[in-house]
């Protein structure tokens, strides 16, 4: 899903057999899973994905500091300190002010950036202005929103002019964070990795673009601003990517049911 010469195929085996109209087995060629690999690309990204398509992901992974206030490498784990209470247009805010603040925070903004709401006008404009510093969401916002308003880029991902899946069908956008980590910090600025998995795709009978999962890493350059953690840039590459399993793809029924009836969390350090 990375933008750029990152761009790579996760494949996701589904099964052999027919049995459910949803996928009908495996999907189409090729070139149309790559096709739909590459939107996703523009779509999970969610900030400025055409503006910032041609840039390089391999330096996202910023070298961490010799000094002995450096972050150490580390698997995530948990801290202990409680999630936020606080939240605004939807989303977890009021990160403590240290390094395991902007972890949660960076986990949680993946969670907003990466959701189907921001294919919704409004509600995309409420996110953008809740997760970024002030000068960076007024200076994408137009980018955002003529990515989102292209009738071609709708179209490929099956949604109509609106971002409104097809009558009878789902449209699935949802981020999974794995862990994250602290490249490089000082009082009020912040580099975090967030390695996550992502949802995308039409639930639903008559789906030719069937939910799909995939593997990224975002890093996200965060400033202590507004007294929280605020997003001023990102980069973004491919995986790292599990081996996938041979488990049988779900049907459109229970798929559709899932993404309806599983509520996200509030992503906490």
């Amino acid at each position: 899903m990375s933008p750029g010469d990152d761009t790579g195929q996760t494949r996701t085996r589904l099964p052999e057999g027919g049995g459910d109209p949803y996928g009908g087995g495996r999907r189409g060629g090729r070139s149309s899973s790559r096709s739909l690999v590459t939107v996703v690309g523009v779509v999970v990204l969610l900030i400025a994905a055409i503006a910032f398509a041609n840039r390089g992901g391999d330096d996202s992974a910023a070298e961490e500091s010799g000094s002995a206030d450096s972050p150490k490498s580390a698997a995530t784990a948990p801290s202990g300190e409680k999630p936020v209470t606080s939240k605004a247009a939807g989303i977890p805010t009021g990160f403590p002010h240290d390094r395991q603040g902007a972890e949660s925070a960076a986990a949680n903004y993946t969670v907003a950036l990466g959701s189907a709401e921001m294919f919704d006008k409004d509600r995309r404009r409420e996110i953008v202005t809740t997760v970024y510093a002030r000068d960076a969401a007024a200076a994408r916002q137009t980018d955002l929103d003529q990515a989102y308003s292209n009738a071609e880029f709708l179209a490929n991902i099956g949604l109509d002019k609106d971002g409104k899946a097809p009558a009878g069908q789902s449209f699935v956008s949802r981020v999974i964070p794995v862990g994250t980590k602290v490249t490089s910090s000082s009082s009020d600025d912040a580099s975090v990795e967030v390695w996550y998995t992502s949802l995308f795709g039409l639930s639903g009978e008559g789906s030719t673009n069937p939910v799909t999962e995939s593997w990224y890493t975002t890093t996200y350059q965060l400033k202590w601003t507004e007294n929280d953690w605020k997003v001023i840039d990102f980069q973004q590459k491919d995986g790292p990517v599990p081996v996938g399993d041979d488990q049988k793809a779900s049907t459109a029924d229970d798929m559709t049911k899932a993404v309806e009836e599983y509520g996200g969390f509030t992503y906490a350090r």
